[in-house]
């Protein structure tokens, strides 16, 4: 692939529908290789907005806005970083001759929790937790009763980040289950998955990278596994590698060239997935950089962001770790306010081995994530400890 000059006539020019954290190290990426970028979001200043060449707010739900948008700015190539998208819009658009990242196909089946568990599970028959969807609370009732069972995890079809996700111990919890989430999802109403609770060891991203090799041809590549912990089903720390068995190992890398190869495309995917002694379960997958392959900032040569925007534009791509072992921890906004500030990044930084990013969110909220601490080590271990205490040094505090 030719890569122009931005800002004019021959520009390479990239669209990231998502401006957040992540899309505004993808733009830094992109950046490096000459790329003219746009950042788009749903609202202004967003961290993305902030290093990339032009920046746009609009609604990216809003099918016609979106066309709109992009038929302004041309972009050569798009990359969904989000999932409230019109993605029905992105096919027409990908029809029209525009590429989008990794396919069309594939950001619709994934933003919707519906459509890429059928594919695992019904279509790939890869194994999963037991499931059922339902569009009503007396629907979610029958469908624990009739086979999910208890302890299990309602969650809406479309959100992120753990929002409007809980788990059931017990009928009398159903009902505010319900309701939690209803008002957590990308769309108001709708439905739910319900998944049966797996007792399981540990969970993992896997992050695969599908981009061309020296013979023109897509090869698959897999990171080493990245453990990390949740609360309410979203991140708060990471870590790489995440000791596994070499059986469990070879069974995950299986199971995410099956999803990742149907999803077609170029570029990385974030492949959840259980693992217990040697078993492995599929949970989901996000077509694009994962929350927490944040960690990969400290422990590859390439990071998933750089190995993104190097499977985007057809370049080689190497994902070997520089470290022996690193760890990330979120920082919390910890507060509702508008334009905060930051003490103790001083104290952070003490150790030679931590790092920080600081987003540059322009509204911070008590469970928001703001910023992530980085740290690498000899072990896993001190890794997370060396993380965890950094993230711990930064103080959001009102100006």
């Amino acid at each position: 692939m030719k890569i122009g000059t931005p800002l004019t006539p021959t520009a390479t020019r990239v669209m990231l529908l998502g401006s957040g954290e992540l899309g505004k190290e993808m733009i830094i990426a992109l950046q490096r290789f000459g790329v003219e970028t746009i950042a788009v979001d749903r609202y202004a200043d967003a961290p993305g907005h902030q290093v990339a060449h032009r920046g746009h707010v609009i609604n990216m739900a809003d099918p016609i806005a979106l066309r709109a948008l992009i038929e302004q700015e041309k972009p050569d190539i798009i990359v969904p970083e989000i999932e409230a998208i019109a993605t029905e819009m992105l096919v027409e658009i990908e029809v029209d001759g525009i590429e989008v990242i990794p396919t069309a196909r594939a950001t619709q089946l994934t933003m919707n929790r519906e459509g890429i568990r059928k594919l695992a599970a019904e279509e790939l028959a890869l194994p999963t937790s037991r499931y059922a969807f339902a569009e009503s609370l007396n629907g979610l009732r029958m469908a624990i009763d009739g086979g999910v069972g208890y302890p299990c995890i309602v969650k809406p079809v479309m959100s992120s980040s753990g929002k409007g996700q809980s788990t059931i111990n017990e009928p009398e919890e159903i009902e505010a289950a319900w309701n939690y989430a209803m008002s957590g999802g990308r769309i108001k109403g709708g439905r739910v998955i319900v998944e049966e609770m797996i007792e399981f060891d540990f969970e993992i991203t896997l992050l695969t990278v599908r981009a061309y090799n020296s013979d023109g041809k897509i090869e698959t590549h897999y990171c080493a596994p990245i453990g990390h912990r949740q609360v309410n089903g979203d991140y708060v720390e990471s870590w790489q590698p995440q000791q596994m068995s070499a059986t469990a190992l070879h069974r995950a890398q299986e199971i995410a060239v099956a999803v990742t190869s149907n999803l077609g495309g170029r570029g990385i995917f974030g492949v959840e997935l259980f693992i217990k002694d040697d078993q492995v379960w599929f949970s989901e997958v996000s077509p694009r950089p994962h929350d927490t392959g944040m960690v990969t900032m400290s422990s590859q040569y390439q990071n998933e962001f750089e190995l993104h925007a190097r499977a985007i534009l057809g370049l080689p791509v190497s994902i070997e770790m520089n470290v022996v072992a690193a760890a990330s921890a979120v920082i919390y906004g910890t507060m509702d306010e508008k334009g905060i500030a930051f003490e103790g990044v001083d104290s952070a930084l003490q150790d030679a081995q931590t790092d920080l990013r600081l987003f540059g969110k322009p509204e911070a909220f008590e469970q928001r994530r703001m910023g992530v601490a980085l740290a690498y080590s000899s072990s896993t271990d001190d890794a997370r400890r060396r993380a965890s205490h950094a993230a711990s040094q930064v103080k959001p505090i009102k100006e």
